[in-house]
């Protein structure tokens, strides 16, 4: 795991930029803190590196890394688990390290980007050729690594963060449609970027950049063919077997490994699974002490004593969520308003104290359907008497308090939202259910074409979609947008490599292959998943309620966190300054938060105060 930054400038009027890259190195080396590396054939190109060594952690396995003629240069971030086979591809070529790096330049050297779709693993990467000063950049399939990138007509400029673009010499300004985007869903989706010509690389895409001539191509292409599932149990069987493999090849390191464990079916299932292939696994969780509501450690132990593993648990108060918020905050360089960044945060920064690698459940509710959402959207496509009582009840439902803070109130909620959403058309009930603010344009004063807003979302969903299409469309925005971007941001932020064993390429393929009803059958989500590991896990898992990784944020706003928000956020002065908000909407926002019925507020709250954060460390 590591960072990439570099340019390639295009006129030769530009200043080099070789200063800058140096910069732009040492502002991600959290990503990277064990070596670093910069290459640069000409004033014109430039790449830098920031290691974080997990496999041949010896300078052999150093980047930028050249093969032996000197033409080709690599730079990468991630890992290629199954790198030992590929080196069947590049038989006779003689390597000097044991690291994926090597084996994946001679691949790029010898079968161009063609050798990208055979890669299983996550990667952002740029590869130069000398001779021909052709720069191709790669992000994996599943966008598990970020790669972002700046192009104007006198440069190209890209890296794994923003802070690192940040470092050269660029006019930011804000780009409205991606601001109206990030009230909405709290993140930016797509290739969206909250600066005007900024992008960020799409999932399973490449860029060539020959001369000033930038192109962008897919690698991934789907298959002509669907896979036909086996019956049910058959399938179970199977999605057992693609997970222990993926599992087993995310054990590779060497470097001490473990494992998140929050006691949920997804971080569970891994551990079952990685205490097959090792004896010494050490897993992870954390807890909230003053706060019962959202502690989900009795759990995480239960599984952690079925499997014998050397369990920590990270029980914590207010003020140790509190403590770590200026350094959260102040590494977000792209507002990102998801508040589990806090725990990914706090969790990544101890785990980070024992391990160099950990292991995470990620990406299965994406691909099995777990969330709520998924539930409600599966529900609404039928016709039966729950959507009709739902519907009848809907206006008495909508008068009662409604927040996430307990059971009573959070269930409220999301009856709520559930009545208002079969209201709706199948499309956007989708954008219904993933939005924290249904009218981001009454917060904004700039006016957002409906053009604009419709046609990002025709890119994702057709107009009859099942549940397999909405699963679809949160694998292209809501994990690369919103989780992955979480889980990268908050664990290189110490120094940590977090490994996705259910976003393994032949797991992501069979479980696309699946029907709606192996995913949800009645009030069942995730079934297959819940059913394959019945006799495996713990029964005690089955008979909970699904929480997110969350925290007490509505309790926190009222609370410690409402002077910070007093000096930041709700100052009219201000906000008239700065012109992009309506001034009048965003206070009333205050009096909703502390009312008895804030409902989601608190979401909306946070993406603005995130964003003040940001622009008060970027633009002023």
């Amino acid at each position: 795991m590591c960072g990439i930054v570099g340019y390639k400038l295009f006129s030769k009027n530009t200043t080099s930029a070789g200063e800058n890259l140096e910069l732009a190195v040492q502002t991600i080396a959290k990503r990277g803190p064990d070596t670093f590396g910069i290459y640069s054939a000409n004033k014109d190109i430039g790449l830098g590196h920031t290691r974080l060594s997990i496999l041949d952690t010896s300078a052999n396995g150093d980047q930028p890394m050249s093969d032996p003629s000197g033409r080709y240069t690599l730079i990468f971030n991630g890992e290629i688990y199954n790198h030992l086979d590929l080196k069947s591809l590049i038989k006779g070529t003689s390597l000097k390290s044991s690291s994926d790096t090597e084996v994946l330049l001679h691949l790029l050297v010898s079968h161009g980007i063609s050798c990208l779709d055979k890669l299983n693993g996550f990667f952002a990467l740029a590869f130069y050729d000398k001779e021909t000063d052709t720069l191709i950049l790669a992000r994996d399939r599943m966008g598990i690594k970020p790669l972002l990138y700046y192009s104007d007509k006198d440069q190209f400029i890209f890296g794994s963060e923003m802070k690192a673009l940040l470092s050269f010499p660029i006019k930011k300004t804000i780009n409205q449609q991606a601001l109206y985007w990030y009230l909405k869903l709290n993140y930016l989706p797509g290739n969206l970027s909250l600066l005007n010509g900024f992008a960020k690389l799409d999932p399973g895409h490449y860029l060539t950049i020959q001369g000033a001539k930038v192109e962008k191509h897919p690698f991934v292409h789907p298959k002509k063919e669907p896979i036909t599932p086996s019956d049910y149990d058959s399938s179970q069987s199977a999605l057992v077997r693609l997970l222990d493999q993926a599992v087993q090849k995310r054990l590779m390191s060497d470097v001490p490994l473990g494992s998140f464990l929050s006691g949920g079916t997804d971080s569970s299932v891994v551990v079952a699974l990685a205490s097959r292939h090792t004896t010494q696994l050490s897993t992870f969780s954390i807890g909230y002490r003053e706060h019962s509501f959202f502690d989900e450690t009795e759990y995480a132990e239960l599984v952690a004593k079925k499997f014998n593993t050397d369990h920590t648990t990270f029980s914590l108060t207010n003020d140790d969520l509190l403590n770590d918020l200026d350094e959260i905050v102040s590494y977000i360089d792209e507002p990102f308003a998801d508040s589990s960044a806090i725990p990914t945060y706090i969790l990544s920064k101890y785990t980070s104290q024992h391990v160099k690698v950990a292991l995470s459940g990620d990406g299965a509710d994406e691909l099995f359907g777990g969330y709520y959402k998924h539930l409600a959207l599966h529900k609404a496509l039928g016709s039966g008497l729950s959507n009709v009582v739902i519907k009848a009840l809907h206006p008495l439902i909508s008068g009662f308090p409604k927040s996430r803070s307990n059971s009573i109130s959070n269930l409220i909620r999301r009856l709520d939202r559930f009545g208002q959403m079969l209201k709706l058309d199948p499309v956007e009930r989708y954008w219904f259910l993933a939005s924290l603010t249904n009218n981001p344009s009454d917060l904004i004063k700039s006016s957002i074409p409906d053009s604009d807003i419709s046609g990002l979302k025709n890119n994702f969903l057709n107009s009859d979609p099942d549940l397999n299409d909405y699963l679809k469309v949160d694998q292209q925005i809501v994990l690369p947008g919103d989780m992955l971007t979480k889980v990268d941001l908050m664990s290189m932020s110490n120094s940590l490599e977090v490994r996705v064993p259910f976003l393994d390429k032949n797991v992501v393929d069979f479980a696309r292959s699946l029907p709606s009803d192996y995913k949800i059958k009645g009030n069942e989500r995730k079934r297959i998943l819940q059913d394959a590991f019945k006799d495996i896990l713990p029964n005690e898992i089955y008979q909970r309620p699904k929480k997110g990784f969350e925290v007490p944020m509505l309790h926190w706003m009222r609370n410690e966190l409402l002077s910070e928000l007093d000096n930041t956020l709700f100052l009219e002065d201000i906000l008239e300054e700065q012109n992009l908000f309506v001034t009048k909407k965003v206070m009333l926002l205050r009096k909703q938060l502390l009312s008895s019925n804030p409902g989601d507020v608190h979401g909306t709250i946070w993406a603005l105060y995130i964003f003040q954060k940001w622009y008060k460390n970027y633009f002023l």
